[in-house]
């Protein structure tokens, strides 16, 4: 008759190391430089996630970044940092602790929600086992049997009774259930025929 159905669908194989490679590379060229190149993992997460707040997070650290250099550049000090330089150096390590935290929580929150899909059990995805059922409509061994020849019978309504409580069948024995109903309405019309 009929075979046991699709298997149930298995979740793809977890990504290979090249989004945690890419983190630690970002963050070491950011924590190498002193944050100098802190606007680099700020702009590797706006080019991916491409959110505006992203952008606006990469323009503003890399203006910081700027910035600091500009404060670095103009410090009159000899061998020692006075007031310009000493507000350039802590808004470059400012920037670069602040960059480094938001790209790893963004990186890893945006990357897990695409890793780790949600996928319908097995019952909701299988079809109707046998046949094959449109939306609203009611499961085939339900609707009334009709022969070409049968004209309709008018019955009359049945009083509504609630149905005593009963544990629920799987679905699989449901089907099989009315394919043998089916099955012995056919026979018995084929013998009480002929």
């Amino acid at each position: 008759m009929h075979g046991h159905g699709y298997a149930p669908q298995q979740p793809p194989p977890p990504p290979g190391g090249t989004h945690v490679t890419l983190r630690v590379l970002f963050v070491v060229l950011a924590v190498v430089t002193c944050g100098l190149a802190a606007w680099a993992p700020m702009l590797r997460l706006a080019l991916v996630t491409r959110k505006p707040h992203d952008w606006f997070l990469f323009a503003l650290v890399s203006a910081l970044d700027v910035t600091a250099l500009v404060l670095v550049a103009v410090d009159p000090g000899e061998e020692d940092f006075q007031g310009p330089g000493n507000a350039g150096m802590v808004i470059l390590l400012t920037t670069m602790l602040a960059s480094v935290i938001y790209y790893l929580f963004a990186d890893i929150r945006y990357f897990n929600r695409y890793r780790q899909p949600q996928y319908p059990s097995y019952a909701q995805t299988q079809p109707a086992y046998g046949y094959p059922q449109q939306q609203g409509q009611a499961p085939v061994h339900l609707q009334p049997t009709q022969l070409p020849h049968q004209t309709p019978v008018q019955q009359p309504p049945a009083q509504q009774t609630p149905p005593p409580p009963t544990r629920p069948a799987p679905a699989r024995i449901h089907q099989v259930q009315a394919e043998l109903d089916e099955l012995s309405d056919y026979l018995r019309k084929q013998e009480g025929g002929n």
